[in-house]
């Protein structure tokens, strides 16, 4: 069988390419045997092999995942974290059995965080908590430009939403009197001071865990939504890869 592979952010430049084939005799496979066959028929992809992570139908898989011919199969690296504690596709309104008002957005479009205020809001809401993050121009990391000229965002767009629902399941585990959740990240060139992404978290009073949910929601954001930034500075540029690892647990 001959499956199709989605590559994203370093594995993409190193293969010239977002998409690659490979054939393997049995069908179904498993993730481990597809990551011998890349390594092998696209040598330039075999360093990063051992870091990288495989999604099969926009959910992490581990080595013995079974992988098919029809599956939606990609590689990338982990995402891109914030320090420790695009053409975008349009905005979604949320899974439909979401309990809650949800916006998630993965979009190129300038926020509008009065807009998004809007979706939450309602009779019973008396707190919105948010956070948003902005392209800072010093960032004082080892390998990294020492000024930042601007953010080349890159993501997998429709798992990236998918993830957002799941974040919004999680909080609602946790914190049930949240009533609306909104996760944004912006796609494509962004220049210094313009704001990266937005989390919203909504409730009844400020005290109903609306403050630990919005934390909660963009340090999530940060491990599991496959969303990678390259640093573009005055003389080089890096892609900027996360330390967290997802597993098949985090699906």
């Amino acid at each position: 069988m001959e499956i199709e592979i989605r590559l994203f952010a370093t594995l993409k430049d190193r293969a010239g390419s977002d998409r690659i084939r490979v054939a393997l005799p049995a069908n179904p496979t498993t993730v481990a045997a597809l990551l011998d066959a890349v390594g092998a028929d696209y040598p330039t992809l075999a360093p990063a092999l051992g870091s990288a992570l495989v999604a099969v139908n926009r959910a992490f898989a581990g080595s013995e995942t079974p992988v098919g011919a029809a599956d939606e199969v990609a590689i990338f690296p982990p995402v891109s974290g914030g320090s420790p504690p695009s053409g975008g596709s349009p905005p979604s309104a949320g899974a439909p059995d979401l309990p809650y008002p949800t916006w998630f957005a993965v979009t190129d479009a300038p926020l509008d965080i009065e807009a998004i205020h809007a979706r939450l809001t309602g009779p019973e809401i008396g707190a919105v908590v948010s956070f948003t993050g902005f392209v800072r121009g010093r960032t004082q990391r080892d390998g990294l430009p020492p000024q930042t000229v601007r953010l080349d965002y890159e993501a997998y767009e429709s798992m990236a939403v998918e993830k957002m629902a799941q974040i919004a399941r999680e909080i609602w585990a946790r914190w049930p009197e949240v009533r609306g959740v909104a996760l944004v990240q912006r796609l494509g060139r962004l220049g210094v001071g313009e704001n990266t992404t937005f989390v919203a978290c909504a409730g009844a009073h400020r005290d109903v865990g609306v403050f630990e949910a919005a934390r909660y929601g963009i340090d999530r954001l940060k491990e599991i939504v496959p969303v990678w930034k390259k640093e573009i500075g005055a003389d080089h540029s890096e892609w900027v890869e996360g330390h967290y690892r997802p597993t098949t647990e985090d699906n």
